[in-house]
């Protein structure tokens, strides 16, 4: 394999994982009826005039499976943070005592759990969408390559490699996708 099908096939690589990734982190953030510190990654509170996440402000624990306690470093700042999460449209409740902000995980019906896995099934089309365009670039700089002077073998042997790249990542992103589906479908 040639220096230049190195490149372009690492490319393409590197892009791919990139996407992989990237889905992982977005269905992390999908509430699966569980309590998960992923779920604020988004909320973000007025700070000092800025914008800051909450696990910059407070910190955030999981005292068991149904609830999330947020415990604000600064008292002042208990209003800003239940305003966040209102705001932020995660589905939760914020409640406190003063002290602290309670989250509680209100158990998933069928109804809803169905149409989270919708929401996994689209993240994962974008996820699939990416990779296919990781591979078209890879593709394309093939045929170029083969007009600047590559020998026409080599170019189709790297579109083979490139086809091969989408395949072994086409079956993590089942694999991710399957795992996330079974995570939400279990009661």
């Amino acid at each position: 394999m040639s220096e230049e099908s190195k490149l372009i096939l690492g490319a393409a690589t590197e892009k791919m994982e990139k996407s992989i990734a990237f889905l992982q982190e977005e269905l992390q953030s999908i509430r699966a009826g569980k309590a998960s510190q992923n779920v604020l990654n988004g909320v973000t509170v007025n700070y000092y005039g800025g914008q800051v996440p909450i696990s910059q402000v407070a910190s955030v624990n999981i005292p068991d499976a149904r609830t999330i306690l947020i415990q604000p470093w600064e008292k002042g700042l208990i209003p800003a943070i239940e305003k966040a999460i209102l705001v932020s449209n995660i589905g939760l409740t914020p409640s406190n005592n003063g002290e602290q902000i309670r989250l509680t995980i209100p158990p998933l019906t069928e109804e809803r759990r169905v149409m989270l896995v919708k929401q996994v099934k689209a993240e994962a089309e974008t996820a699939r969408v990416s990779l296919r365009n990781a591979r078209r670039d890879a593709v394309e700089a093939f045929k170029k390559a083969q007009k600047d002077g590559m020998p026409e073998d080599m170019a189709k042997d790297g579109e083979a490699d490139a086809q091969k790249l989408i395949d072994r990542f086409g079956k993590k992103l089942d694999e991710v996708v399957a795992e996330k589906e079974h995570e939400i479908m279990t009661v």
